[in-house]
């Protein structure tokens, strides 16, 4: 063979193995991106309640100066820097401080917060409305969050510790509190208040669609602890039960959490009986109640204590709680023909 053959020979056996490779690592790309695919698709999308309590990790892009805000007391709160120690003494702020990222600042709360479950492990200060001071000032805190009931806020403020009162009693309130909360701590509207309110109310929207049209519009009553004290309208659960299609058997100039008489029950006549296991175990000696309709026939729902914090605490699990008390309609709510009341 001449030697421009043995080149020529050289060169088509080296373009052939270019060409097989080729198409080798073609056909594994493809492979690799259709299982890639495959998987994606079998993995089940998070529901807008699961995103909702989902905990973040706050980046540093997203922290920011903190900015001054007027508390419920009226007092302007102006920090000079984000804080790093953060007391809270309300279980709707410790959740809401979590939810923006924050997790981490907590160095103490108060003996209701109990989530998430990482903060159990953090000193604890007493109650929200009389904590120990003594205990809330060793914690060496640079920020004090509580509610304008707590009796603590002066105290805490003579001993040169900065306090910010902040009650959500509705659901715009739980807007509000997010974004005054976000900047106080320096959290960017975006990775915090926002993003968290956005999923909130994605979460409540997903618990409203599962309701069936037949359960629409059942007359609801929902105690919120003994008393009886009940949600009304004006309430952050009368909102969530409006946003779920229902009617509430509380009327709104009573306020939003009333204490009502046991025998409001007997002359309400709702459909659905929502309470927790606490009430429920006062319930039963309500005038007439096993003559009520609702209880003669089964619809009737009775919440475990975790469940019955997450309804009844305004704040970033409120699409959770939008969710169980969507399942105790779709399980208990008594069916009607569509377009009936």
């Amino acid at each position: 063979m001449s030697f421009q053959l043995l080149v020529f020979a050289l060169r088509r056996t080296a373009l052939a193995a270019l060409l097989l490779g080729t198409a080798l690592a073609a056909l594994l790309l493809g492979t690799a991106m259709a299982a890639q695919s495959a998987a994606a698709q079998a993995q089940p999308a998070l529901s807008a309640a699961q995103r909702a309590a989902a905990i973040p990790v706050l980046a540093e892009s997203a922290r920011l100066a903190p900015q001054p805000i007027t508390d419920d007391r009226g007092k302007t709160i102006k920090l000079a820097k984000p804080p790093q120690r953060i007391v809270s003494l309300l279980p709707s702020l410790t959740e809401s401080t979590c939810a923006l990222g924050l997790c981490d600042r907590l160095v103490g709360v108060d003996r209701y917060s109990d989530w998430p479950a990482s903060i159990k492990k953090l000193p604890v200060v007493g109650g929200g409305l009389d904590p120990s001071v003594e205990s809330v000032v060793a914690l060496k805190p640079d920020l004090v969050l509580l509610s304008h009931s707590s009796k603590a806020a002066e105290r805490l403020e003579a001993l040169g510790l900065p306090v910010a009162a902040l009650d959500m009693k509705s659901q715009a309130g739980v807007h509000r509190v997010l974004g005054q909360l976000g900047q106080l701590l320096g959290v960017a509207p975006e990775q915090g208040a926002e993003r968290v309110w956005r999923a909130l109310q994605a979460g409540v929207a997903d618990a409203a669609q599962r309701i069936p049209a037949e359960v629409k519009h059942s007359r609801v009553y929902f105690e919120v602890s003994r008393g009886p004290y009940a949600a009304g309208p004006q309430s952050f659960i009368g909102e969530t039960l409006t946003l779920l299609g229902v009617d509430n058997v509380v009327p709104a100039d009573l306020g939003p959490f009333p204490r009502l008489s046991p025998e409001f029950l007997l002359r309400a006549q709702p459909d659905v009986i929502l309470l927790g296991n606490r009430s429920m175990q006062a319930a039963t000696a309500y005038p007439g109640w096993n003559s009520l309709k609702a209880i003669k026939g089964g619809h009737l729902c009775v919440f475990n204590d975790q469940q019955s914090f997450t309804i009844v605490r305004p704040g970033p699990r409120m699409a959770e709680a939008a969710h169980l008390i969507a399942q105790c309609l779709i399980d208990k709510a008594p069916r009607k023909a569509q377009g009936g009341r």
